[in-house]
């Protein structure tokens, strides 16, 4: 069964990285496999100590249910059918902008996971990371 390897993980965060320094935004890239494990993570220079954890579990979250955060955001807040999921697997779900699942050939192999920045550039940087794949 295919998954990101290491090789993968680099080439998207290389290119994170290169969208992150044209917006002028320093991040957090995590890259997990098809099993949710880190395959590896990146903290730019001045990027927050505190979003390190928040890209890696977006990652995390985006190969645990398939679906970029972004989506899974909108479908959380009150009233709608994944309302309260945040907390469930002992808080590590994220269900804000930056986190998208890595297809190859259709499959979901692994996800990226990005954090540092607004929503907006969290997705822009997070879009370009899952391009390079």
């Amino acid at each position: 069964m295919a998954t990101v390897n290491l090789a993968d993980a680099r080439r998207i965060i290389e290119a994170a990285e290169a969208r992150a320094a044209e917006i002028g935004q320093p991040m957090n890239i995590a890259v997990v496999d098809m099993g949710g494990n880190l395959v590896a993570h990146v903290r730019m220079d001045g990027a927050w100590m505190g979003s390190v954890d928040i890209s890696v579990n977006k990652a995390w979250t985006s190969r645990a249910f398939d679906i970029p955060t972004k989506d899974l955001g909108a479908n959380s807040q009150p009233g709608q059918q994944f309302y309260g999921i945040h907390a469930s697997n002992h808080g590590r779900v994220m269900i804000f902008a930056g986190g998208i699942p890595l297809r190859r050939g259709g499959e979901v192999v692994g996800a990226v996971g990005v954090s540092g920045g607004t929503g907006e550039q969290d997705q822009a940087v997070a879009e370009a990371a899952a391009g390079a794949l």
